[in-house]
């Protein structure tokens, strides 16, 4: 039987990797069949504090995994297909179909952007398309960009590409926001967000490795056209991996996981960590911070249990 079984192998889920093993509990990581997280599908970090120099997303969690591998954590390369939380010891089934028992586990299964749903989007992502202005809006100083959605979470996007930006075009498949009110009212003052009412994406257009443009199809009169950009911004959610925790742990409305106590789920000795919990802030620093809280707390109440 494992002291801590941790679930994924994102910022959140190698911290707390580092910190269980550097605490001697020899923790065993399920770092799923792609494993590294979000970050894996990006391009050059500079926010992560530590590197002077930008550091490619993949590379990042590289020096991380070899970190908390380097002080003792175990790795398999296979995700968690099933849980049972309903008694002690946990129990965690793998896709290779081994059974593993857990004294204590932490979740940290991440969040995934949701996406259009077209090929264009994936050959680009990474390359001129994003999922986050906080990460990647850095690279469009002075540039044109395009963020799709009409929720809160696009409002916040293009807001904060304006400060970077030569300008912002919101486009949305309606016509009014589904954005706070408040958030609504400091875009539609931004002399350099333009939204563009009841258009879709069709598709992202480029050459070579970068985005030159989307083209736009009209939601009522079916008409198509081209905008030029340097930079497709999706902006329409995100969608926390927490199907497998269903009827296991309590989940918000939007399926996030529901913190009862610091890090505690609501089941006692299981913890969760970043993403999978976090809609706010949703950065690799703050999933790595949740990270090493809750390796701590998973410690302490490990510790507690004697």
């Amino acid at each position: 039987m494992r002291n801590v079984v941790i679930l994924g192998s994102g910022p959140a889920g190698l911290t707390a990797a580092i910190y269980a093993a550097r605490a001697n509990l020899h923790p065993l990581v399920l770092e799923g069949s792609q494993p590294g997280g979000q970050l894996m599908l990006t391009t050059e970090v500079e926010n992560f504090p530590g590197f002077a120099e930008p550091i490619l997303g993949p590379e990042l969690m590289q020096q991380m995994r070899r970190q908390a591998e380097r002080v003792g954590a175990e790795f398999v390369a296979e995700d968690a297909v099933a849980v049972d939380f309903r008694a002690r010891p946990f129990r965690v089934q793998a896709g290779n179909g081994e059974v593993y028992e857990a004294r204590a586990v932490i979740v940290a299964t991440g969040a995934r952007a949701r996406m259009l749903g077209l090929p264009s989007e994936q050959k680009y992502l990474g390359r001129g398309v994003s999922t986050c202005a906080t990460c990647d809006g850095f690279f469009f100083r002075g540039k044109r960009v395009v963020v799709v959605g009409g929720g809160d979470t696009a409002m916040e996007e293009a807001l904060y590409l304006a400060n970077l930006a030569e300008s912002v075009r919101v486009v949305h498949r309606r016509d009014q926001l589904r954005a706070s009110r408040i958030l609504q009212e400091r875009a539609f003052r931004n002399s350099k967000i333009e939204f563009v009412w009841n258009h879709v994406v069709e598709e992202i257009l480029g050459e070579d490795s970068r985005v030159t443009g989307v083209r736009l199809r009209h939601t009522h009169t079916e008409e198509v056209r081209e905008l030029p950009t340097d930079g497709v911004f999706v902006a329409i959610g995100h969608v926390p991996n927490t199907d497998l925790f269903r009827g296991q742990l309590e989940l918000d409305a939007a399926g996030y996981v529901v913190l009862k106590r610091g890090m505690m789920t609501s089941v006692e000795g299981v913890f969760a960590a970043g993403d999978v919990h976090d809609h706010t802030y949703r950065q690799a620093v703050t999933a790595a911070g949740y990270g090493c809280q809750a390796a701590i707390e998973a410690e302490r109440w490990l510790t507690q249990q004697g």
